[in-house]
């Protein structure tokens, strides 16, 4: 998933960012003592190169940058730190991002943790609070069509293709990515997803 770069500053964006839970994970602020496993899975090419903002390499002074930056909130959407509950190893970041179209859905997941399903957990957990916690109409999310296991999370949500675009990444330069919707009457048709 690509979070982009044009963000937008409405406040009807904003949202309180509360602790979360899932089934394995805990969804809660980034903070400084996240720094060195950020840093860990964070520098890695190949999760870079899926991405508009994440430079690489990605050092300390990059995780105590996005550290503070998040910290540094009121920001319109919300950022998180991605922890397994059975050993509090932290899996990635997700976030929701104001952008000029709307509130965007953004999420990674550090390469030793993939194909486990906790892209889809926290993605289902933040399109639940993005559209519980703001009066939005549309949450929206986007992929580099080289990444199919982001396309797998984005279908799983129930969110549905809107077209193509093109996205500058730090790493990779400008790339073509998929573009998708959910509105809130079929998120709301999907709410019972956690029992499927």
């Amino acid at each position: 998933m690509v979070a982009e770069k044009e963000d937008a500053e409405d406040t009807g964006l904003q949202i309180a960012v509360p602790a979360l839970s899932t089934e394995r994970l805990t969804l809660r602020v980034p903070r400084e003592a996240d720094i060195p496993e950020l840093v860990e899975l964070a520098n890695n090419r190949r999760v870079a190169e899926m991405l508009a903002r994440l430079p690489h390499p990605y050092g300390e002074a990059e995780g105590r940058t996005f550290i503070a930056l998040v910290a540094g909130q009121p920001l319109s959407g919300a950022a998180y730190s991605l922890r397994q509950k059975s050993d509090d190893a932290f899996v990635g970041v997700a976030g929701l991002n104001a952008t000029a179209r709307g509130l965007e859905l953004g999420y990674w997941i550090g390469e030793p943790y993939w194909g486990q399903g906790f892209a889809t957990e926290a993605a289902h957990a933040l399109v639940d609070l993005a559209f519980r916690e703001t009066s939005i109409p549309v949450l929206h999310v986007s992929c580099r069509v080289i990444n199919p296991a982001s396309r797998r999370v984005i279908h799983k949500c129930g969110f549905q293709y809107a077209g193509q675009g093109m996205m500058d990444s730090a790493v990779a330069g400008k790339v073509p990515v998929e573009r998708y919707r959910l509105d809130r009457k079929t998120w709301q048709s999907l709410r019972s997803w956690a029992r499927l």
